[in-house]
């Protein structure tokens, strides 16, 4: 599989490469990174994807979309504190 040089996949990609798959095949995944800095040994965690989240960063416009996923407590923790209402910043403007 050979991908465009580029950040990131478009949903409309993954959806064509996830159809070529049986639909009722386990999608995970799959986080590969160095075990250190410079090394080329690489460590493998593998995760069952929990949700879809679209995502914009502060400092874009473009909209992306996460798949989450992770430990179960991780997960759970990540989802309430985006589901919580900005206390801190509800009563005052942004300069």
């Amino acid at each position: 599989m050979e991908l465009e040089d580029r950040e990131g996949l478009t949903v409309a990609e993954l959806i064509d490469m996830l159809s070529q798959h049986p639909g009722d095949a386990v999608v995970e995944l799959s986080v590969i990174a160095p075990i250190k800095d410079g090394d080329d040994d690489i460590t493998v965690d593998r995760y069952n994807i929990d949700g879809v989240m679209p995502w914009t960063d502060e400092d874009s416009d473009d909209e992306v979309v996460w798949l989450i996923g992770g430990e179960d407590a991780d997960v759970d923790l990540f989802i309430d504190a985006i589901e919580q209402p900005d206390d801190n910043h509800d009563d005052h403007d942004h300069d």
